[in-house]
């Protein structure tokens, strides 16, 4: 599975919230001390090897666009956590993130329902 570094993790964050954009696009959509323009092309040249996003000419510039959805990418990402550091157990997980969290018996019944309220969205669309 590919990982993506901090950098990457940044600008496909600009990328899946703006659907498409140019270089210029994304260094603009930095809230603090973006970086180099070259730094970000550079950056989205390394997420097409990758295989993370692709382009399209506009003009005599690019627009570029995330291949890999953000909710694939998040799948994949909390698939590797399960299994590395869990065991593949979910439980373990779930129970890890209680005790790091000091999680009250309220909030952890409040993550059950959420929980059970996606599964029934799901389970509606198929």
């Amino acid at each position: 599975m590919k990982t993506l570094t901090k950098a990457e993790e940044q600008i496909m964050q600009i990328l899946w919230k703006l659907k498409e954009a140019t270089v210029k696009e994304v260094v603009d959509s930095f809230e603090d001390s973006p970086p180099a323009y070259t730094t970000v092309a550079t950056v989205l040249k390394v997420l097409e090897k990758k295989e993370f996003v692709s382009h399209k000419p506009l003009g005599n510039t690019y627009q570029f666009y995330a291949i890999l959805s953000k909710k694939e990418y998040t799948r994949q990402q909390f698939s590797s956590l399960l299994t590395n550091y869990f065991s593949g157990s979910f439980p373990k997980m779930a129970t890890f993130f209680a005790k790091e969290n000091n999680l009250n018996i309220s909030e952890l019944e409040e993550m059950i329902k959420m929980a059970e309220n996606e599964l029934q969205k799901e389970k509606s669309h198929e």
